[in-house]
């Protein structure tokens, strides 16, 4: 990685120094007129070193705040007051898990996130890991119904049965697997 004199240049942007009568390439970033904010970043105005030295020293963040703001966009703790939903003390659920109803501290934890994923996606019913794993070993999709599993579960077995393929048993690992993904999948409860 070769580290470059100057912190901040963006080499090979093909941009043009956007001071007026510059002709050298534009290879530093300085902010435009649209701030960055929820829209996305902003926009960038592109500057020699020359010009962009120039920009850095006439910038102001806080012109236009009155004396109290700038304190407080001072304070350490300024941008952190809202809290978003994954860092929240929920999390987005509504309330912690009842430890007593569980064996295994595991298992509340499990609960709690099975019902934050049906908070967020209530279409989708709540699936282990081994039943995820099921859907993939046999190739479905997860809105299948019973007479779908039961389908490609026919057809698996009569593509790597050895008696269908003429006795060759390179195919059993893939038989087994299909053979338990099924057997897991007709006795989950999302097929009930």
């Amino acid at each position: 990685m070769r580290h470059d004199r100057f912190h901040g240049r963006v080499s090979g942007t093909h941009q043009n120094c956007e001071r007026p009568g510059c002709r050298e390439h534009g290879e530093f970033r300085a902010p435009g007129q649209r701030a960055p904010g929820f829209d996305g970043p902003g926009e960038y105005r592109w500057f020699c070193l020359d010009h962009v030295r120039e920009f850095n020293a006439g910038y102001d963040w806080f012109a236009g705040m009155s004396a109290a703001e700038i304190i407080a966009a001072q304070h350490p703790a300024a941008g952190w007051e809202g809290e978003t939903r994954a860092f929240r003390a929920t999390a987005g659920i509504d309330q912690a898990p009842r430890w007593a109803d569980f064996k295994d501290p595991l298992d509340a934890i499990n609960a709690r996130a099975r019902s934050f994923r049906q908070s967020v996606r209530p279409d989708m019913p709540p699936m282990a890991p081994d039943e995820l794993r099921a859907f993939e070993t046999l190739g479905l999709d997860h809105a299948a119904d019973r007479k779908a599993l039961r389908s490609r579960y026919s057809q698996l077995v009569r593509r790597y049965h050895p008696d269908k393929n003429g006795g060759d048993r390179s195919m059993e690992a893939k038989l087994q697997a299909v053979v338990e993904a099924y057997n897991l999948l007709k006795s989950s409860a999302l097929f009930a």
